[in-house]
């Protein structure tokens, strides 16, 4: 048996023994959706070669709110998959869900996946690209309202300019969702972090409200919690997860 086959029998029996389990989750669970993530060297490296901006820039509340058309011709282009369909990953934590093994989901994704996965209780902390308001007088679009509009998306019942309600960069998070992640966290008996690299605060920071004993980190690459973790798999979150629910 391989490292990582046994890593994966150690990880199924922590799962079969816990009905406290919490998952945190980062843009690599959606990668395996087909949605790339565009903090990796390539989507920056395009986006940079295409708009001569960094995403981060792009992705601002300032470059939001003084180059909005530009705004939204590279969020429509690189943000928006509506297309994208949950993974093995999201069903399997579903399906956990539903078994009453994990209690919460604690994701940093904005795809709406872990709901049409059948996720109940989500935690979204940056936000969804599904929820969109009007800035001035707060009336809610949905996602084909933007996708539709021909450049910046305008509210039809009093001219103001839509906003998506997601978090981005300079924008604070939202208390009532992150006192609720650090509640389920600090509470639950094991966590799964997937899909992360732990490098985007504040929400990397929610690991260090875990008190419990077993950490369990999946992701294809190294890291900055692996020391601290009772366990690593270093394997695509979908195969795991897909393992882990095998009879």
């Amino acid at each position: 048996m391989t490292d990582s086959s046994e890593k994966i029998k150690e990880l199924k029996e922590l799962v079969a023994n816990s009905n406290n389990i919490v998952f945190f989750g980062g843009a690599g669970v959606s990668t395996e959706s087909g949605i790339p993530d565009f903090r990796s060297e390539n989507g920056i490296y395009n986006t940079i070669e295409k708009y001569g901006e960094s995403p981060e820039t792009i992705l601002s509340h300032s470059y939001f709110l003084n180059n909005t058309s530009e705004f939204y011709k590279y969020y429509k282009e690189t943000i928006i998959h509506k297309s994208a369909k949950p993974n093995n990953a999201h069903l399997a934590i579903a399906k956990l869900e539903k078994l009453g093994k994990i209690k919460a989901v604690v994701t940093q994704n904005i795809d709406d996946l872990h709901q049409k996965a059948g996720s109940e209780n989500v935690f979204e902390l940056h936000g969804s690209i599904m929820r969109n308001y009007c800035m001035n007088c707060k009336a809610s679009y949905d996602i084909d309202y933007i996708i539709d509009s021909e450049d910046i998306p305008i509210c039809d019942k009093c001219g103001g300019i839509i906003k998506p309600d997601v978090v981005l960069y300079q924008e604070p998070l939202n208390n009532v969702i992150m006192r609720k992640s650090i509640e389920y966290i600090a509470n639950a008996e094991v966590l799964i972090i997937g899909g992360t690299s732990l490098i985007v605060y504040p929400a990397a920071g929610l690991v260090e409200y875990f008190n419990g004993d077993n950490l369990v980190l999946i992701n294809k690459g190294d890291t900055s919690y692996d020391d601290y973790a009772s366990l690593v798999i270093n394997e695509s979150i979908g195969k795991v997860f897909k393992e882990v629910i095998s009879e």
